[in-house]
């Protein structure tokens, strides 16, 4: 089994920062692209952020200069600092991480229960 256990979530005010953080454990032999996704009521899932193993990264527009994504690979844990934030930037937050649990075994995608991001104007 995997898990991918979220925190850091919560309200702040406009222009303030939150830095959320995703812990992966369990049966992994590698973990290979991590990232932070988010949905706000009424809209689609969409992507916040992805890391690659190598620490390659990649930002949405929205974001992009205000958040920054890292990861510990010691760890097996992805950050996500988000400054300047938005009422726009309002969502449940998830992780996503993609992990090969052991060799010969295919990398599958596996989620975070999700943290709630509230930023008030």
């Amino acid at each position: 089994q995997v898990q991918l256990v979220e925190s850091g979530g919560g309200l702040v005010q406009a222009g303030g920062s939150l830095r959320l953080s995703c812990a992966a454990s369990g049966s992994i032999f590698t973990i290979n692209t991590m990232g932070w996704f988010r949905q706000a009521p009424g809209k689609q899932r969409e992507l916040v952020a992805v890391i690659t193993n190598g620490g390659s990264t990649n930002y949405a527009d929205s974001v992009n200069g205000r958040f920054t994504i890292s990861r510990d690979n010691a760890k097996n844990t992805v950050y996500l600092q988000m400054n300047s934030l938005k009422p726009e930037d309002t969502a449940v937050y998830y992780c996503k991480a993609d992990i090969r649990r052991r060799i010969g075994l295919p990398t599958s995608s596996y989620w975070g229960q999700g943290t709630q991001v509230t930023v008030s104007s």
